[in-house]
């Protein structure tokens, strides 16, 4: 039998339902996440580490889990929020249940909560800390675990998640190599670089330029990952010599917001972020509308980056106009905020790779 569930939210709002996950407590920023399928990439993206995710879509776990869909070697998320969990699931290409792979990774997960209740309170009220525990717990008690998690404001949880040593994720020397700054990549973007024609090497978020320009590499690309973009110090350094020494550079999510605070602009958090795989998103240059994926709490403010004569603006959002895409006049810098490479979709922009692979060429 299912044992019952608190999600306490740091003001001290209680929401009760069933444990389906790991037996255990969780502590993390709530958010949610407005995609009707993609659980298994959302609970593996790395750009969820110390967050517990709400999913907006009323049931979930239906196709159950598989060994495809996955964008990194463990689940990131701190914890699981749904509305109605599926304990039946159907897919030819399913190896297990969403609750055993959760258990398996020990996350925890709540179900039969009002998520849409819960959302609109963040709306309202902002993402917050929180926290999933089991059994009985004094309300008191709850909010002190929650409030000595730390404010993912000044948090660098990019460190925690790259990768200890640079490996070759595509070797080919015939091809051009371009180096990828782990800042929490998934794996899903290695795939791309290697389907448009590179050759991949990853390397961990704080490697120095120097150590990646010594193995001849033709391209940098900076990637996505979890946290203040502001606390990642060693990532503004890196933009910064990239300037010095300039390839070709591209950047996806936090990368973006990396290499506009290299270029002299700032980044503040937003009230509730931008997580789903509906965000509308205008492409300046063309003026074509892309339905994108993102996943982020943070922006690069605009004023602040419109004030460069060195950088453009190329895409903006269209549901509030925060800045999504940017590139310099000059040398071959681009990013965007976004998630071109997004599984299970939408795939409008993944004509981006093409570019920057083009642009290498």
């Amino acid at each position: 039998m299912a044992k019952k569930a608190h999600l306490f939210l740091e003001d001290g709002t209680e929401f009760t339902g069933l444990s389906f996950g790991a037996e255990n407590f969780s502590l993390g920023e709530v958010v949610f996440n407005t995609s009707m399928t993609g659980y298994q990439e959302i609970l593996t993206d790395p750009s969820y580490s110390g967050q517990i995710v709400t999913m907006t879509y009323p049931m979930i776990g239906n196709y159950g889990v598989n060994e495809e869909d996955v964008e990194s070697d463990k689940i990131q998320a701190a914890g699981l929020v749904v509305k109605e969990y599926s304990k039946t699931y159907s897919n030819f290409r399913a190896k297990e249940s969403l609750a055993n792979y959760l258990q398996r990774f020990n996350i925890p997960a709540i179900e039969g909560i009002d998520t849409r209740r819960l959302t609109k309170y963040i709306r309202s009220k902002g993402a917050m800390r929180a926290g999933i525990f089991l059994g009985e717990i004094k309300k008191e008690e709850a909010v002190k675990k929650i409030k000595e998690w730390p404010s993912m404001a000044g948090l660098d949880l990019a460190s925690k998640v790259s990768c200890s040593r640079k490996y070759d994720f595509y070797k080919n020397a015939k091809k051009p190599l371009v180096a990828v700054f782990d800042f929490g990549v998934k794996y899903n973007i290695l795939r791309l670089l290697k389907k448009v024609g590179f050759a991949v090497r990853v390397y961990p978020g704080a490697t120095p330029l120097s150590e990646v320009l010594a193995d001849k590499v033709q391209a940098l690309f900076l990637s996505n990952g979890p946290g203040d973009p502001g606390a990642v110090s060693y990532g503004k350094k890196l933009v910064e010599d990239i300037i010095k020494n300039p390839l070709p550079t591209f950047g996806i999510c936090l990368g973006h917001q990396i290499i506009a605070l290299g270029l002299g602009a700032q980044t503040y958090k937003l009230k509730f972020g931008h997580r789903g795989a509906n965000q509308p998103v205008k492409n300046l240059s063309t003026g074509q509308v892309e339905i994108t994926s993102q996943n982020h709490g943070f922006a690069v403010d605009y004023d602040s980056l419109f004030k460069s004569k060195e950088v453009k603006i190329t895409h903006l959002n269209l549901n509030d106009n925060t800045v999504e895409g940017l590139a310099h006049k000059k040398l071959p810098i681009k990013a965007v905020q976004y998630h071109p490479e997004a599984n299970p979709g939408p795939h409008d922009s993944l004509y981006l790779f093409k570019e920057f692979y083009e642009m290498v060429k």
